[in-house]
């Protein structure tokens, strides 16, 4: 009996939850690791998944996702937050889709979709990886053009599952540097995802493009069970 408790206790462990991870750890503790490396998108046994697409958002985007609200009241100032983070979203067809992959396989097919953030160790550093990203990509290709394609740099990862959407966030810097200087950045990212509720149905995401519908605290965009 004993030893079964132990494996249960085990079990329990090795499965906590990844919304469990601590935010408040300096940055010179986060797990940072070459690109060829470090984890990436995980898909499961849904290969068509890997076809559907993801495209970069635009910065008020991202503030909605993350539900953080517009601290910049002044719209004379045109430094947007987060300048150093870099996010894609899942496209009007990747969403549709996954709505329609739900429905022809009697509700097998997974309705959850990925959100990927990167964070750059600096603005320029951001600047000059998206000239050379493209706008729009399929997700089995992340893993590969994205984040293997970065040679000399490596990355910490952290992964949250949010409902239907699970967030992928990469911390990015030079391969050789010490500590990572948007550190501050990165931690309210992770603490925004850590701080929302599940998203029950994210084709409220239809909407963002044109930014028609969706409001930075809207329970369309992230509702609790």
């Amino acid at each position: 009996m004993e030893e079964k408790e132990k494996k249960k206790h085990n079990k329990k462990q090795k499965h906590q939850h990844p919304n469990q991870q601590s935010t408040s750890k300096p940055s010179s503790d986060f797990s940072f690791k070459p690109s060829s490396e470090v984890k990436g998108l995980r898909f499961g046994g849904q290969f068509i998944v890997k076809s559907f697409t993801i495209r970069r958002a635009r910065p008020l985007e991202l503030l909605k996702v993350l539900s953080y609200p517009a601290t910049n009241k002044n719209s004379n100032n045109s430094k947007a937050a987060f300048p150093s983070t870099t996010a894609f979203l899942p496209t009007n067809f990747t969403i549709l889709a996954h709505h329609a992959w739900h429905t022809l396989t009697l509700g097998l097919g997974t309705k959850k979709s990925k959100v990927v953030l990167f964070v750059f160790e600096s603005e320029s550093m951001k600047l000059a990886v998206d000239r050379i990203w493209p706008p729009e990509i399929p997700l089995g290709e992340v893993n590969k053009k994205l984040i293997r394609g970065l040679n000399g740099c490596e990355m910490a990862r952290f992964k949250f599952r949010k409902g239907c959407i699970t967030f992928y966030v990469y911390a990015v810097r030079r391969v050789g540097n010490l500590g990572f200087s948007c550190a501050d950045d990165l931690k309210m990212i992770l603490q925004s995802v850590v701080d929302l509720n599940d998203f029950l149905d994210h084709t409220a995401m239809l909407a963002m493009p044109h930014q028609r519908s969706i409001n930075y605290a809207s329970p369309q965009v992230a509702m609790a069970h």
